[in-house]
């Protein structure tokens, strides 16, 4: 047994490189890493690609080994080149995220040293981190010290959370379901619907209040559907709203909706997963009044802050109610349960095993300051209300309504061709071209192209390039048509 031992043990400190080793392994990845960020500016954001990254599949797992150098070139032809380039600046189309170079550092020390951020017994430095980190987050809201949260991994997990701790807060009962009433909108994420399932609540009575011209949720309207579903006999409980929605970047009457929750006591949650950090700028803390009435609000740093994606947030004005949904006890976990001067993230949301997201986070912001991160936000509403003026200027222009946020959505309507046909060639075209990636979607039944203005490389100069693009485009589309 002894020579067993000792002959595995050869073979498994292979996963032990020697210092040699770490630094050619270390010197190729950042040579790979300097070569992308320094041609970034001369690609293509989209690339069109018949085989879509198949490649990938005549490298199986294997016993075998390959070099560094082999696997960093099937990574580029494979991964990094075909589809959308996400770190470009001219990636516009869906709300883009961002990739700050001092995250990537971050994460790098983090799987490095692989501190398990779950539980405070294991590494209470970074549940500290953490939790000052969600500290700041519920102060930007205006979130008071009551309240806790968790990183996470997106939008989608964080809207999850919010529902699940809703739905404990009120003790709603399977037997209470079909007469428990959501209220949102045509423009609400896909997940919150994606989340009310997967808590088991997708048989909850679903009441879409209507949007004005801006595609925002109507106060009085609201109000209405509450007082009449109260006098039917049926449940009020929860109304979701946005705070930037993904389709044209609209805020909903945030105070009036909050007014509403506490006038009826419901949970109000806000989806702020896209517009939350514009509260780091002046004019977004104007717009973003209200945010602080909830109970409940996700934001994605992924977004706002240009994290690299896998970098959401979830903040719950009274931690009790979010402890008391996802806390738990295990016979195996009594040494940890044995220190608790702070919260534990697996304590207040589904993880238990988790990354340690917030050294991600926490590094940028601190070799940075704040400052740039609100410049940025702030030259992405400038930079949306200037491609809005300027697309005024085209011929046959319909434009979508006056952006809030940085989302512009636009349609051509040229009199000699059905106006969706004409788009969708639009849309084709921009992406053959390749050099800015914009986006569509259908609002009010007509095919409408977006240009999501938000990654942190986009400039003046990108928003006039996918200006000059699309003048190139309508009218090669025209003469294609004549």
């Amino acid at each position: 047994m002894i020579n067993k031992i000792k002959e595995l043990e050869k073979i498994s400190k292979l996963l032990e490189p020697s210092p040699e080793q770490r630094k050619l392994l270390l010197e190729k990845v950042i040579q790979n890493s300097e070569e992308f960020l320094n041609n970034l500016p001369f690609e293509k954001t989209y690339n069109e690609s018949e085989e879509k990254g198949s490649g990938i599949y005549g490298y199986p797992i294997s016993e075998a080994s390959i070099n560094i150098s082999d696997a960093l070139s099937i990574l580029k032809r494979n991964v990094d080149t075909p589809g959308i380039n996400p770190a470009s600046g001219g990636h516009l189309g869906y709300i883009p995220g961002g990739g700050i170079y001092h995250s990537a550092l971050g994460d790098f020390l983090a799987d490095v040293t692989n501190r398990y951020a779950g539980v405070f017994f294991a590494s209470p430095g970074a549940v500290r981190m953490e939790n000052l980190l969600l500290e700041w987050l519920s102060k930007i809201i205006g979130y008071p010290i009551s309240s806790s949260g968790n990183l996470t991994s997106g939008g989608s997990i964080s809207n999850l959370i919010a529902i699940v701790s809703a739905r404990e807060a009120f003790k709603i009962k399977s037997r209470e379901i079909e007469k428990t009433v959501v209220y949102l909108t045509s423009q609400t994420h896909h997940s919150v619907e994606k989340s009310l399932r997967i808590a088991g609540l997708n048989e909850c009575i679903k009441h879409y209040i209507p949007v004005d011209s801006e595609y925002r949720m109507n106060a009085a309207e609201l109000e209405y559907s509450i007082e009449t579903d109260k006098k039917s006999g049926l449940k009020p409980w929860l109304i979701i709203s946005s705070a930037g929605t993904t389709d044209v970047g609209a805020v909903d009457p945030l105070e009036d909706l909050g007014s509403i929750a506490d006038k009826y006591n419901l949970w109000h949650h806000i989806d702020a997963a896209y517009g939350g950090f514009f509260v780091l700028c002046d004019s977004g803390k104007e717009l973003l009044k209200g945010l602080n009435n909830s109970d409940s609000i996700i934001i994605d740093p992924h977004k706002g802050l240009f994290l690299p994606y896998g970098s959401g947030a979830i903040l719950i004005k009274d931690k009790k109610l979010l402890y008391k949904a996802f806390s738990y006890q295990a016979g195996y976990m009594q040494d940890a349960l044995a220190q608790n001067e702070e919260l534990s993230p697996a304590d207040l949301s589904p993880e238990l095993s988790k990354h340690f997201r917030g050294l991600r986070m926490w590094l940028p912001l601190m070799l940075l300051g704040t400052k740039p991160f609100s410049a940025a936000l702030e030259e992405k509403l400038l930079l949306a209300k200037y491609a809005y003026g300027r697309l005024s200027e085209l011929p046959n222009i319909e434009l979508g309504p006056t952006p809030q946020l940085s989302v512009v959505t636009f349609r051509i309507v040229p009199p000699e061709v059905d106006s969706n046909v004409f788009n969708k060639k639009l849309i084709e075209e921009i992406h053959k071209d390749g050099r800015v990636f914009l986006s569509s979607t259908i609002l009010n039944g007509k095919y409408t192209l977006r240009m999501a203005i938000l990654s942190f490389r986009t400039h003046l100069s990108e928003i006039d390039l996918a200006l000059e693009i699309l003048k190139e485009k309508i009218k090669l589309i025209r003469e294609s048509f004549n």
